[in-house]
């Protein structure tokens, strides 16, 4: 069974495995009103898609940031209410840039689990290619903000170099704009002020910029896809 949306259809038991919580936890945020209802199908059994999964993974990241519950629930209800999966992890994606790294170490089972689905070494050697997972001896050390981009790269029709190649110029081109930020910054705190004082001005610019960043890119992005559409 599927949903309307991408993905297979989940229970609830495995949303929360995929998810990295408890099934309670779940049906908890379902009577908060932090999750839409599921889909009710056979036997009265109820069915999540990847919307769900994605918006546990922003609650749980908006938690991590350290906001209450009643908090989340005023955050929630200003989103539109029709985001995809993916609007939802780049929601998410701005929000986990607000904190520092936190990789999470997990072992492989638990790693296949948050995944969704079996992970062979080719696989794996992709993810680590990826900087999405390290290995540490038996197990592994995942970056959860990462977790859900890699495994869907996994399945792009793109050949591995071409991907390690994209990743290349992303990261290149966003160690060039964050350099040129810190500079007009430099410029505008001035050589006096405190270290204290540059610290408040990034942390409240990071959320800033972050957003700006990925609004760009998606605009800039549809505007090369439409043109190459109309050469083709």
């Amino acid at each position: 069974m599927t949903t309307d949306t991408e993905g297979p259809a989940l229970t609830v038991d495995e949303l929360a495995a995929r998810a990295g919580v408890t099934v309670r936890t779940v049906r908890f945020y379902s009577t908060r009103g932090l999750l839409p209802p599921p889909v009710i199908g056979p036997r009265r059994v109820g069915h999540y898609s990847q919307e769900h999964l994605a918006r546990l993974a922003l609650i749980e990241e908006l938690q991590r940031q350290g906001m209450t519950l009643a908090a989340i629930e005023r955050h929630l209800r200003q989103l539109p209410s029709d985001l995809s999966a993916r609007d939802l992890a780049l929601h998410r994606a701005v929000v986990a840039s607000w904190a520092p790294d936190a990789a999470e170490e997990v072992t492989r089972e638990e790693l296949e689990r948050r995944a969704g689905r079996p992970l062979e070494e080719e696989h794996l050697e992709r993810l680590v290619a990826m900087n999405v997972v390290e290995r540490a001896g038996e197990s592994f050390r995942v970056d959860p903000g990462l977790l859900g981009l890699g495994v869907q790269l996994l399945d792009v029709p793109l050949a591995h170099g071409t991907i390690l190649a994209a990743q290349g110029v992303l990261l290149e081109h966003s160690r060039a704009v964050a350099h040129e930020l810190s500079t007009l910054l430099r410029e505008a705190v001035g050589r006096h002020e405190s270290a204290a004082a540059v610290r408040s001005l990034s942390a409240h610019m990071q959320p800033l910029v972050v957003q700006a960043l990925l609004t760009t890119f998606q605009r800039s992005l549809k505007r090369e896809l439409r043109e190459w559409l109309e050469e083709s």
